[in-house]
């Protein structure tokens, strides 16, 4: 083991989450939580890993952005046909995690996954820079290509055929959301007796709380 890793020490003094702080409802929670870290400055607050499976169950993770949420669920894009795609048409459930290191917290999100409206993702869409456009119709995410130059002869190609602001989207593009199950927010404490609260919806499907051992 590296001897700078094996002596890395976190305190985790930042904060606490008392039963008496805990929101009734998760996503009040989320979103204070949420709300506390873009006010923090942190880089990127929205972005999230994202964990699927494939049909054999086997996982697989990476880090995507939240482009929208509400009671409904949590929304990111990508293409139809990515590796997190096809695992998704064939596992539909997922598990996101946001961890904000400088306040010390994370949440994890689970629940079943499905694709948003089209008319949501057109508009998101259509939203987005020219260039992030383009790219999403030049890339044949996650398949194998020869070189970087490939990749740049492509975006060339989509600059030519789309030469203004007019670039529609990719019908193999846009939006899905994981439609939470279970919640589960982290605060760290002294001596790795850390917070752990979390939400699970009771027989009559009204969110209930529990606290976990850390």
């Amino acid at each position: 083991m590296n001897d700078d890793v094996s002596r890395a020490r976190t305190n985790y003094a930042r904060g606490e989450l008392g039963d008496a702080a805990v929101a009734a409802d998760p996503f009040v929670q989320f979103g204070a939580w949420f709300e506390g870290a873009r006010a923090a400055d942190i880089r990127e607050p929205h972005a999230m890993t994202l964990a699927t499976a494939d049909s054999s169950a086997k996982p697989s993770a990476r880090t995507v952005l939240l482009r929208g949420w509400d009671e409904r669920g949590f929304v990111f894009y990508t293409n139809y046909g990515s590796r997190k795609g096809q695992e998704i048409d064939a596992n539909p459930f997922a598990a996101l995690l946001f961890f904000w290191s400088a306040l010390e917290r994370q949440i994890r999100i689970e629940g079943p996954i499905i694709p948003i409206d089209e008319a949501d993702s057109d508009a998101y869409f259509a939203s987005r820079p020219r260039g992030h456009r383009l790219s999403a119709w030049a890339s044949p995410q996650s398949t194998v290509v020869g070189s970087r130059t490939v990749l740049d002869a492509r975006m060339s190609e989509y600059e030519e055929m789309y030469p203004d602001e007019n670039v529609p989207r990719p019908p193999f593009w846009g939006g899905y959301r994981v439609i939470p199950e279970r919640f589960e927010f982290w605060q760290g404490r002294l001596n790795r007796v850390h917070d752990r609260i979390a939400y699970e919806r009771n027989a009559e499907a009204k969110w209930q709380t529990v606290r976990l051992a850390p």
